[in-house]
């Protein structure tokens, strides 16, 4: 024992003896050997100096890089969406999209930018249902996991062993042991707290399941910064759910911490659902290591739903394109996205979302927009599931207010809902917050719709949402006391670690 203290004691000194030396070699692997943000690698390197040694150990954990990384390379894949993707290309260059004529004229380059950084096909024969309460979702998506008779799969950030999951599972173990192929794919970090057990219970009754970045020895994560944050639900290639709600008793408003839960979710029938089910199909070939691809089975709807030119013209056409992004991707496509609905918006913008830290070049556009007229309105919650994210939201407000936009707090319970509405005509929802983790660090997936109804619908959920919401006017914030200031200047200048 006194042994193995000197050598502890020997080791440390010698680390101290040559900190200056280490440091600099850990600052040489951080600024040369990976590409970042300027702003984020001195956020690095302050960590790095003010806590040596341990610096480097969060930044092991929290730091990685992994914009080179190939993931989701699936070649049967690869060669079916580039040929879909050229296709809809030239069409789109060549014919109308069957959408309104204004619609098509005016967001064709934003199609475009999408089919192309993300293969992102536009389907243009979909049907959309908004959820704003979690009691309301979940009894839908209930009903129809009953009725599923091919294939269920079904993917969530967080999954936690309490009553909302005790009323799912039955429904899965029943449809599995009736010889539905059921497939749950949860995030390592969300579903931490999730029983083996439960797992092993519905393995025993055919469920499929895989974890996203699992721990390693017990729960450590050594990839717990990257975190799978979609939720996506496919039931038969027929209807597809995507957005905010977890899985969890404070999605369904029964956790007096939160008390009501605001959220949106939409279900989505049409060629849409087919782009969701893609997505979960690379997912889970990374996750579990089961090529879905192989079985073309899991993608046959009766039709080429990626046929612009082939739509019924009695049916009135609503366009969707799935679009996701993620830290293994070159461009940042959901921010570019918000970027691209903030530079081509003439009347207003309404924003709801939790978090709400952005990069400069999102900041820069919003404020853009207001000082050149536009209705600029950001909704986020009046209090915190993330002090730290809350506190640098609420510094952000105020770039926000002095541009010239308006800023509530929504006040009846928490807002968890994720979205971007632009002059009642385009509209883009899914599960990617206003925030640098979501923009960089996450997986996320956003439906971007193209149409003014849905839309429009939206936006009068959000002016109701107005109502129970306080305004944050420059007077106010302008008198906020010191500690306040505190915590947002402490908690700014540390965001870029996300």
């Amino acid at each position: 024992m006194e042994t193995a203290w000197m050598a502890v004691t020997a080791v440390w000194s010698w680390i101290m003896e040559h900190l200056i030396y280490i440091n600099l070699i850990f600052s040489i692997i951080i600024v040369f050997f990976q590409r970042r943000d300027p702003k984020s690698v001195w956020t690095w390197l302050m960590v790095l100096y003010f806590i040596p040694i341990f610096g480097f150990v969060f930044y092991l954990l929290l730091g990685q890089d992994m914009g080179k990384s190939k993931m989701f390379r699936v070649k049967e894949v690869e060669d079916r969406v580039y040929f879909t993707v050229r296709g809809q290309e030239e069409f789109l260059k060549t014919h109308d999209t069957s959408l309104e004529s204004h619609l098509s004229r005016d967001y064709e380059d934003l199609v475009l930018y999408n089919l192309e950084t993300s293969g992102a096909v536009l389907t243009i024969d979909n049907t959309v249902r908004i959820f704003t309460d979690g009691e309301a979702k979940y009894t839908d998506l209930r009903n129809e996991l009953r009725k599923a008779d091919r294939f269920i799969h079904l993917q969530y950030y967080i999954i936690k062993d309490d009553e909302l999951f005790d009323s799912i599972s039955p429904i899965l173990a029943e449809r599995a042991r009736a010889g539905v192929e059921v497939r749950i794919l949860c995030d390592g970090m969300g579903g931490r707290f999730m029983p083996k057990k439960k797992w092993e219970e519905l393995k025993q009754c055919g469920v499929k399941v895989g974890i996203f970045f699992p721990p390693i020895l017990g729960r450590l994560q050594l990839r717990m910064n990257y975190r799978n944050h979609r939720k996506i639900v496919v039931i038969d290639n027929k209807v597809g759910y995507v957005g905010g709600f977890n899985i969890g008793r404070e999605y369904i408003s029964r956790d007096p911490k939160f008390g009501y839960w605001r959220d949106t979710h939409l279900k989505l029938t049409g060629g849409s659902v087919l782009s969701l089910q893609i997505r979960f199909a690379l997912d889970w070939n990374y996750a579990a290591g089961e090529n879905l691809f192989k079985d073309m089975r899991y993608f046959e709807t009766g039709a080429d739903l990626f046929r612009l030119d082939q739509v019924d013209p009695g049916i009135h056409p609503l366009g969707i394109q799935i679009i996701a992004s993620g830290p293994d991707a070159v461009s940042r496509q959901i921010r570019d996205n918000y970027i691209r609905l903030f530079a081509k918006a003439r009347d207003h913008i309404y924003i709801q979302t939790p978090y709400f830290v952005p990069d400069d070049a999102v900041l820069s556009a919003l404020s853009m927009a207001a000082r050149s007229g536009v209705d600029v309105r950001l909704m986020i919650p009046c209090k915190p599931d993330h002090p730290f994210v809350y506190w640098a939201t609420y510094s952000y407000v105020g770039d926000l207010l002095s541009a010239g936009a308006r800023c509530y707090t929504y006040e009846n319970g928490f807002l968890h809902a994720k979205g971007v509405m632009t002059d009642g005509r385009v509209c883009s929802y899914g599960t990617a917050n206003m925030d640098i983790r979501s923009f960089e660090l996450n997986f996320e997936v956003n439906a971007v719709i193209y149409d003014e109804e849905t839309t429009k619908e939206l936006e009068n959920i959000f002016i109701e949402d107005l109502k129970l919401c306080k305004e944050i006017t420059r007077e106010g914030y302008a008198s906020r006391d010191l500690w306040i200031r505190v915590k947002e200047q402490c908690s700014r200048l540390l965001s870029p670690l996300l």
